[in-house]
């Protein structure tokens, strides 16, 4: 029977995945396809975008740098007296040679007069046209009344060597104007600038959207204006799609375009539509295969668990369950084994809990009120009964508590407070028979108080820590201190007596933390094993005494009040 539900689970397993896989696959191929198409459209419009920030950036430097440098060359006595003067010409060539040498973008200067004359030049040969157009600038600043002038206009020199745009600016000197300062900057160096990677075509223009410079002469159209229109960001050029994006460079009033093509073409989408439609009748049938195989691998895996299972239910608290799938069913397995090994841990831990505790209960009754201690009670009991009524009573009193809340069966659980105050009562007796040899002080937290603690867990040290504190000295000094810290309840139960020495410290320490106990200090060791198996290996007592100083007992537990506790009593019931 259970062979016939693995193969109806095979073939339902199966078939799933056959059912399953057309949508997904069809998912995929949509999704990758709309992938493609985006990011290929935002890498185009990213390129093309920071190329047009980064022309600007470097434009901007270069514009600001030639702006300010003709406004204080303009101003530098040796320009000036140069003017008035032809004086000072070979300074006023070494700073500019000095400037000039420092730019990426190279530049012609001239000094011309006020009739438009050139007085000096950097340029190897000037031209009629060239001397023509210095003459029209001249003439355009005199008649505008302008004292700066920026403006673009391509003119050649040796070489064949053009300048594509100007910057002009009226040189003042003590008697007036005494000419002008021009520098025109040459359009090589300007398309070299505006050539960045990961850009086709960039074009610069001025706010009369005439070509200043580009990278491609097909943007230009008649009278050298920028002739590349743009609709919805594309623009066409011989028959290809090219991505445009525009900067402004304020400063200047330029403007600037960079263009990019768009390299996915229809071609390019049907390749890729039949590729993936290979891709998946592949991947089909590469499911179905694959799709056998795990069916039959998961089949198995169930059938052993299910096996384990039902040895478990027959009592079998050995049947754990191997399975090295790598996949969730080795996950639940191991999972089955964890629980399986804490199961048997539990069943182990109970009992030896179980014995544990009946051993204490006879220990508390035949070691905690010893009849040598009630001996010593009643002897001071019939003293006080001659002596002092008051203090008999007392006696009496608390002699029979303590003895009550010894034997008392009413949980095995008790708030800190209750067994701090049977402590205080223990204290008073032993106080009574040591008189002012034996002084005791507890100094308690609020909130330790309320922690709920096995019964009779202080009173084992404290009657350790008398037992032996007198071997070595007269008088003895017992301080308890209780606090949380990091969600533990921490005791500690300090003695001033004669203490141990490092041998014997090791020697104890190992006999409280021994599981079969045989030695003395039977107390110490009970409770320490009992707190370990409460609450595990992390809690219980720790020993530190140094000789002729003191011993100092601390116990650890985790903090719980009573509510929590409540609750887990009344789960477990």
């Amino acid at each position: 029977m259970s062979v016939e539900k693995g193969k109806g689970f095979k073939d339902s397993l199966r078939r799933m995945f056959l059912l399953h896989t057309f949508v997904p696959i069809s998912l995929l191929f949509v999704l990758f396809l709309l992938f493609v198409i985006i990011n290929a459209r935002l890498t185009l419009v990213n390129q093309t975008k920071e190329a047009g920030k980064e022309i600007t950036t470097e434009l901007g430097q270069m514009y600001l740098s030639y702006r300010n440098e003709i406004t204080r060359a303009a101003e530098d006595e040796a320009v000036i007296e140069y003017a008035q003067s032809r004086r000072n010409g070979p300074t006023v060539f070494e700073r500019f040679y000095d400037f000039n040498n420092r730019q990426q973008v190279k530049s012609i200067m001239h000094i011309v007069d006020t009739d438009g004359t050139v007085l000096a030049t950097s340029a190897n040969y000037g031209s009629d046209q060239a001397d023509h157009a210095l003459s029209a600038i001249v003439q355009r600043m005199s008649r505008l009344g302008i004292s700066t002038l920026t403006e673009t206009n391509h003119i050649r020199y040796s070489h064949d060597r053009y300048t594509a745009y100007t910057f002009a600016k009226e040189i003042i000197g003590a008697s007036g104007l005494a000419g002008y300062l021009i520098y025109q900057i040459y359009e090589v160096d300007l398309q070299k600038l505006i050539f960045v990677q990961k850009n086709e075509i960039a074009v610069l223009v001025d706010s009369h959207n005439t070509v200043i410079a580009t990278t491609n002469n097909i943007a230009k159209g008649l009278m050298n204006k920028y002739s590349l229109g743009s609709e919805n960001d594309y623009v066409n050029i011989n028959g290809d799609k090219y991505y445009s994006s525009e900067t402004a460079l304020p400063v200047a009033g330029w403007r600037i375009y960079t263009l990019n093509a768009s390299q996915w073409t229809t071609h390019m989408y049907l390749s890729l539509a039949l590729f993936f439609v290979l891709a998946s009748i592949l991947l089909w049938f590469l499911i179905q295969y694959l799709a056998r195989i795990i069916a039959t691998r998961q089949t198995r895996s169930i059938d052993k668990l299910i096996y384990a299972v039902k040895e478990l239910q027959a009592g079998n608290m050995d049947s754990y369950v191997y399975i090295g799938t790598g996949d969730e069913f080795e996950t639940l397995a191991n999972q089955y084994n964890k629980m399986l090994h804490r199961l048997n841990a539990l069943l182990v831990k109970n009992e030896e809990l179980s014995d544990l505790r009946r051993v204490i209960e006879v220990k508390h009754l035949q070691s905690q009120f010893h009849p040598h201690f009630i001996f010593n009670v009643l002897e001071m009991l019939r003293y006080a009964i001659v002596v002092d009524n008051k203090l008999a009573q007392e006696i009496v009193l608390t002699l029979s508590r303590h003895l009550r809340y010894s034997i008392s069966n009413d949980g095995d659980h008790v708030l800190l407070e209750n067994d701090l105050n049977f402590v205080n009562g223990y204290m008073m007796l032993q106080q009574m028979r040591f008189k002012n040899r034996l002084t005791y002080t507890a100094d308690v937290d609020q909130e330790a108080l309320k922690a709920l603690v096995p019964r009779l867990m202080v009173q084992p040290v404290i009657e350790n820590a008398i037992k032996y504190g007198y071997k070595q000295k007269e008088r003895l000094s017992i301080a308890v201190k209780g606090y949380v810290a990091q969600g533990d309840l921490i005791l500690e139960v300090r003695d001033d007596g004669g203490g141990m020495t490092d041998e014997r410290l090791r020697e104890v320490r190992a006999i409280v933390l021994s599981q079969d106990n045989q030695a003395q200090h039977i107390g110490l060791h009970n409770l320490h094993r009992r707190l370990v198996l409460m609450y595990g290996g992390s809690y219980g007592i720790d020993i530190e005494s140094r000789f002729g100083e003191g011993t100092n007992v601390r116990i650890t537990i985790p903090m719980r009040k009573e509510s929590s506790d409540v609750q887990s009593a009344a789960g477990g019931g």
